[in-house]
């Protein structure tokens, strides 16, 4: 008798025998749990300003004093910046105060990155502003003071939303990369008005240390830059330089990538290379071994059009194509409408950033939402995403769940565990009101470790390393970097989820290449970890 063709073409679609379990959906992660503390926590730092302060507004998170806690440097906008000192107890509520007569009190600050420039220890910032960009020494006591003159830096008279720094082989003095926008003195239709991006490399002198920079080397072409990354993405030992761009006021323009070979001029990845012709409102970038296959994937923040790409090919030492696809939308990592507030229009993504919030071994993904202004086709409550990790690599929405999302129009933010209880909170910027907090309070969250690396001489904080952590059956990889994001970021402790493992085997790949030997560490602890040495258990003071 003749199978019914209705009937045949159903079974068609069941799974075979055996498949069940394999196309079984994953356990829903741990929900993460977040409580509020905005009106507490002393944060009193709108970003201001009109359309000149439509991108911008990033936050940095650093430790200015020593005490091991995070502090944080709020934008203002066309109003005076603000350092805030960090005051929470450990386990405890989120506190801060205002740390006056810092040195960083400026306006038209649109956001900021630290950095140990002259690697003494004590952490400089860059300041990137609607006019002169300004590197500022930090002396300690979270006091700082201009370093413009002192290090030959020139800050220009353009309009900077991004950034990232590195230490090229061979140097002792970093090198910094500022991107800018468009023309700050072009009329209110500017298109096609972008102002070329710089390099500011170590200023060689024959016999002698750098500590100063070269004047800046222009970045030809450039087309309206809000995210920089240096990223060692083929693993080749020598990083390259990510530029996200936003098409909205660039012509002919894409994202970029550009070659760093120490001592020769920057050179752009070409389409025969594998680099292929995208264009996006790109506005942010967050790198993160999602895979685990020892390359970073790279989420890139637009308007309604996120990407979240890895590889095609995986390189073979350090060489292959810089040829990426996007698995945004096989991931669930596409962002792009609200998913709660009754608007529906596209998203519109700035800061964005990977952090185990819950930490079952891992990343999760933040994303700060909010409109360029009033754009009518775009949403107006446009609510931040937490996305957060299953077990089989896909992203689950839990932002209203986790208690964190906002309708505030949000630019940057950063992910820290500002109270040292092992748990990552969340600090946001916003438009026109005061920044938001909110402080991690998962009941059911799993270990963790935290590493902060120091090497001596140059290059302190030892950027451009990788750390590898064991979880599971598999190692977790995180590069260690100076930019990315939205015109702001963060320096100091490097956190790991590790779920139920109640100790942690981890090695550090620094940055010349070397990697330190293996070693094991009690859970639930910080440590600091130097060349050759073994970890040093670390307790804060408070």
């Amino acid at each position: 008798m003749p199978r019914h063709p209705i009937l045949a073409a159903a079974l068609l679609l069941l799974p075979a025998a055996g498949a069940c379990a394999e196309d079984a959906p994953a356990p829903k992660p741990i929900v993460p749990s977040f409580v509020d503390e905005s009106a507490t926590a002393g944060l009193r730092t709108p970003y201001q300003g009109e359309w000149e302060y439509m991108v911008g507004g990033g936050v940095s998170a650093f430790d200015c004093d020593d005490d091991g806690y995070s502090d944080l440097l709020l934008p203002g906008g066309k109003e005076k910046a603000k350092l805030y000192r960090n005051t929470s107890k450990r386990g405890g509520s989120l506190t801060f105060e205002e740390a006056k007569d810092s040195g960083v009190e400026v306006d038209k600050l649109l956001g900021s990155y630290p950095v140990d420039i002259d690697s003494d220890g004590k952490t400089d910032l860059v300041l990137l502003r609607l006019g002169e960009n300004i590197v500022m020494r930090g002396k300690g006591g979270c006091r700082f003071e201009r370093a413009n003159e002192a290090w030959n830096f020139k800050g220009g008279e353009a309009w900077s939303a991004s950034f990232a720094a590195t230490w090229e082989r061979g140097n002792d003095w970093p090198t910094l990369a500022v991107g800018n926008y468009i023309d700050p003195k072009a009329d209110m239709m500017p298109w096609g008005s972008c102002t070329d991006n710089w390099l500011h490399r170590p200023e060689k002198r024959p016999g002698e240390p750098s500590r100063r920079f070269a004047d800046p080397l222009p970045l030809k072409p450039s087309y309206c830059a809000l995210s920089l990354l240096f990223t060692d993405w083929n693993r080749s030992g020598t990083p390259s330089l990510r530029v996200s761009n936003d098409r909205e006021y660039y012509k002919g323009g894409r994202e970029q990538m550009w070659h760093m070979e120490p001592g020769k001029p920057p050179a752009l990845y070409t389409e025969e290379e594998g680099w292929k012709y995208l264009r996006i409102w790109g506005m942010g970038i967050a790198s993160y071994d999602l895979d685990f296959d020892g390359y970073p994937e790279y989420f890139l923040t637009s308007m309604a059009d996120n990407k979240l790409q890895t590889l095609v090919e995986t390189p073979k030492d350090g060489k292959g194509p810089a040829a990426y696809k996007d698995v945004a939308f096989a991931k669930g990592a596409t962002a792009h409408r609200p998913y709660t507030g009754g608007d529906w229009h596209p998203s519109t993504a700035w800061h964005t950033e990977f952090q185990d919030v819950n930490n079952d071994g891992l990343a999760d993904l933040f994303i700060a939402k909010g409109n360029v202004a009033e754009m009518p086709d775009f949403a107006a409550k446009d609510p931040n995403n937490l996305l957060v990790q299953n077990e089989k690599g896909n992203f689950v929405e839990m932002g209203l769940e986790a208690g964190v999302a906002s309708m505030k129009v949000a630019r940057g933010a950063a992910l820290a565990d500002f109270n040292l209880d092992g748990k990552i909170d969340l600090v946001v910027t916003n438009r026109w009101t005061d920044p938001e907090i909110w402080r991690n309070q998962t009941a059911d969250a799993g270990n963790f470790v935290a590493l902060r690396l120091q090497q001596p001489g140059a290059n302190r904080d030892a950027i451009g390393s990788w750390i590898e952590v064991k979880h599971a059956d598999h190692v977790m990889r995180r590069e260690i970097t100076i930019g990315g994001g939205h015109a702001g970021g963060q320096l100091g402790f490097t956190h790991f989820g590790v779920g139920k493992d109640e100790s942690v085997a981890f090695r550090v790949i620094w940055p010349d290449g070397q990697p330190g030997a293996w070693q094991t560490v009690a859970a639930n602890g910080f440590y600091t970890v130097a060349p050759g040495e073994s970890a040093r258990p670390w307790q804060p003071g408070r």
